[in-house]
């Protein structure tokens, strides 16, 4: 299967109306979900509004996503659900000698 100008031309009006990536390959034949999505980027077509929501651009979305906070690493998760408060305290020991370098 390859791109005509036909066949893209119907992705464009396809992808505009709203329909999934899914729905798009059923109606275009001979073409996966994927392909319809990877053809998608590459035109660079415009993100569709969600349904149900409030309309929202694709450079919304990325200004959000770039200037949102870093999130806290989810400890607990590696920690066999102890969370690093959990962990017992180490005081180290004053009876303990240091460890000293060694000369080079």
């Amino acid at each position: 299967m390859s791109w005509t100008d036909e066949r893209v031309e119907k992705l464009k009006q396809l992808w505009s109306e709203g329909l999934s990536a899914s729905q798009i390959a059923n109606q275009l034949g001979g073409v996966s979900r994927n392909a319809v999505i990877g053809k998608v980027h590459r035109l660079a077509l415009p993100g569709r509004a969600k349904s149900g929501g409030t309309p929202s651009s694709s450079a919304t979305r990325a200004t959000a996503r770039n200037t949102a906070p870093p999130r806290a690493p989810n400890f607990a998760a590696r920690a066999g659900g102890r969370k690093p408060s959990d962990a017992p305290a180490s005081t180290p020991s004053s009876s303990a000698p240091a460890p000293q370098a060694r000369p080079r």
